[in-house]
């Protein structure tokens, strides 16, 4: 009886200690929900509400593109535009439920037939896989096994997956599904709170108003306006102008880290070609930056605008489009004129520019239109090929004698006045030199005027060391005369870049100096015939020889305007673009203007090589006609021996306005053609009636561009 009394004591000490322990767990755990509730609740309820701010870039209209007398070259042309912009952490599952829907209210395939061919022939086996897969996942995982599955990660898992879908699960395919597709396409491409274009291209006011209804349904998408660039002008200066890409291409992927640091998105047009390119930074203008709030799990909660946007800065050209278009005719119809009995000849080129400042004024380049394919040589299509007049180098013949003579003078192997026989002269081991014709005695104004060959090769010559000259005798020569003349010539921008505001120039070819027969190929690079040079380099060279010796940059740009929201405006002047003197030749004044007496004898004293042509003219024209030999290679072969027709002038002789440079390469050996001249001719006429019938208030009347068939002296 005892031990049990005892017994029955105990127990009840024991669940004392019990509930003891209890109640001390419920106390820590009271203690612990008030520091959190008391204390920590706070912070703990702003990490629950907390949210993100992310920023994102909205490209903004570019800026356009007018020319001096400010008519539209390059314009946008306004567009309604369907884009998307997927919040962060947007999965699959997702953009192919907003392509659904979305497929409800446009029309992705193209209205022609041949097109919405070409769209449905784009669509790959692996975008209809893709499809499939999200439209049956379930069946899609099923094609693993469990031990599949557990030994692939889940990138091999969807890779295999795909791999095991049949042709005959996805080769009936509907027009519907079909179009899904390619929407889901095009939202697929977008990144993160970037706009990316679903559709622009034939959006019509009714697909544009049933999205702008339904934007509740589509998560991401908006109906809003884009823009295509358009050319009032067709295909004049096109090639100039540039290309930018379009919103699918994006940025160059080549350059892509490139334009990235400089704040673009991948889908950002930019310029890859011409003053597109070259004026890309103005013509951009300034994203407007959209800062989004969003919730912890990426759900967009709201935008604000916090850097407005601008649209790009608008770039007023220097060309004049009227005097471009007639540059380009007469090109065009000289072409035309001799190609057939040509069989060689394939582009003309021409440029036209403000000798004092450089303003580019026209720059034209006609090509007949080769199939690579084919390789085709009928000549049928002429093209716009303006870009080969910066390109393109051609020996230029005789138009550069107004430098040899000049080199001559400042090296001191000549003086003002000298004088010699033009007669053939011959160099033991070679073939006879000579002029076009025997000119009998020439001094320097002379020797400019008839072109005399001879009088050049004595300057070469003499500066290579040779002042002893003996018909068919070896003759002692410094290949080192190569450099002094070329450094001599690049003064006025042959062989050198122009520095023209463009992408890429063509800066000419210098033959090889240390080989045998130099002394020989060092008298033809002094009448022309070795270097070659582009159209742009013989524009700048007549007018650093026009203006007084002041090597002037060429430029396409005249000034930019800020944008603004006011129709019929251009805005206010950014930044106007002023003269730039590259250098100044290192020669006297007096030298200079003996040259520029001597080029204005070839068009205005009798014997001249350009009189003919241009006497009974008041364009008071100076400059200087050029022939050049030139051999055609194909495949390493000499196919044929041409001749290169150019000719550089300016006008007015005594207050030069405009310069120009021809080059017409590869006419027949035997050719009389006087194309170079009748260019020349065409493009005074065109410039002076122009400015005349401005001047008298009636600019859109039609100029006058006719030619001239009097004959003049030919020019080797």
């Amino acid at each position: 009886m005892k031990k049990e009394k005892k017994k029955k004591a105990q127990l009840p000490f024991r669940l004392n200690i019990l509930f003891f322990v209890v109640f001390i767990l419920f106390a820590v755990l009271i203690l612990q929900l008030g520091i959190v509730q008391i204390l920590n609740g706070e912070s703990f309820q702003e990490e629950i509400d907390q949210t993100t701010q992310d920023t994102t870039k909205v490209p903004v209209p570019r800026g356009e593109i007018y020319d001096r007398y400010l008519n539209m070259i390059a314009k946008n042309k306004p567009m309604y535009a369907i884009t998307y912009t997927p919040p962060k952490g947007v999965q699959a599952q997702d953009r192919i439920a907003v392509a659904r829907k979305l497929s409800q209210y446009i029309d992705m395939f193209h209205p022609e037939e041949e097109e919405r061919k070409k769209q449905i022939n784009r669509i790959s086996d692996r975008d209809k896989k893709e499809y499939w897969y999200l439209e049956n996942e379930k069946e899609a995982k099923g094609k693993l096994s469990p031990e599949e599955a557990n030994e692939l990660k889940p990138a091999e898992q969807y890779k295999e997956i795909l791999e095991r879908i049949t042709v005959n699960e996805f080769e009936n395919l509907t027009e519907q599904e079909l179009e899904i597709i390619l929407i889901k396409k095009e939202l697929d491409r977008a990144y993160a709170l970037t706009p990316q274009i679903v559709k622009s291209e034939n959006v019509t006011p009714e697909e544009y108003a049933t999205v702008a209804e339904h934007l509740s349904e589509l998560p991401g998408i908006n109906a809003t306006t884009d823009w295509v660039r358009e050319f009032p002008y067709g295909d004049t200066l096109r090639n100039l102008i540039g290309n930018i890409t379009t919103e699918k291409e994006g940025v160059p992927a080549e350059n892509i880290d490139y334009y990235l640091a400089k704040g673009y998105n991948r889908n950002d047009r930019v310029g890859t070609s011409g003053l597109e390119q070259q004026y890309e930074d103005l013509l951009r203008g300034r994203k407007e930056q959209v800062e989004y709030t969003m919730s912890k799990n990426g759900v967009i909660l709201g935008s604000e605008v916090i850097v407005p946007g601008e649209s790009g800065k608008n770039l007023i050209l220097s060309i004049d489009m009227e005097f471009q278009e007639m540059v380009d005719e007469i090109l065009r119809s000289e072409l035309k004129a001799n190609g057939g009995k040509e069989r060689h000849l394939r582009d003309v080129m021409a440029v036209a520019m403000d000798p004092n400042t450089g303003e580019l004024l026209a720059v034209s380049g006609q090509s007949y239109y080769d199939d690579p394919e084919t390789e085709k040589e009928e000549k049928e299509e002429i093209i716009d090929a303006a870009y080969k007049a910066l390109n393109d180098a051609h020996r230029p013949g005789s138009i550069i004698k107004g430098a040899t003579v000049l080199a001559g003078y400042e090296s001191g192997v000549i003086s003002p006045g000298d004088g010699l026989v033009d007669k053939p002269i011959k160099v033991a081991g070679s073939n006879p030199k000579a002029s076009w014709k025997n000119l009998g005695w020439v001094n320097d104004l002379d020797a400019l005027r008839q072109s005399s060959n001879v009088y050049m090769f004595f300057i070469a010559m003499k500066m290579g060391g040779e002042y002893n000259y003996a018909y068919n005798q070896k003759i002692s020569f410094n290949p080192a005369a190569f450099t002094q003349m070329r450094n001599y010539f690049k003064q006025f921008g042959l062989g050198a870049a122009t520095g023209v505001d463009f992408p890429s120039e063509n800066t000419g070819y210098p033959g090889p100096t240390d080989i045998s027969g130099a002394a020989g190929l060092f008298q033809d690079f002094a009448i022309g015939q070795y270097d070659t040079y582009s159209a742009m380099q013989l524009a700048q060279y007549v007018s650093t020889i026009a203006n007084g010796g002041y090597r002037v940059q060429p430029h396409f740009l005249k000034e930019v305007r800020n944008p603004t929201m006011e129709e019929d405006s251009l805005g206010t002047v950014y930044r106007h673009v002023n003269t730039n003197i590259l250098n100044k030749i290192v020669m006297s004044e007096s030298n200079i203007k003996r040259v520029q007496e001597g080029f204005r004898q070839v068009f205005q004293a009798p014997g001249g090589t350009a009189y003919n042509y241009f006497k009974g003219t008041d364009f008071n024209v100076a400059g200087k006609t050029g022939t050049a030999q030139n051999e055609i290679y194909k495949d390493g072969k000499l196919v044929a021996n041409t001749i290169n027709l150019t000719m550089v002038a300016y006008a007015p002789y005594d207050n030069p306005e405009i310069a120009i440079s021809v080059i017409v390469p590869n006419l027949n050996e035997n050719t009389n053609s006087s194309i170079n001249h009748d260019i020349t001719r065409r493009i005074l006429d065109a410039y002076y009636s122009l400015k005349e019938k401005r001047a008298s208030g009636s600019s859109n009347e039609e100029s006058s561009d006719s030619g001239t068939e009097e004959n003049g002296d030919k020019d080797e």
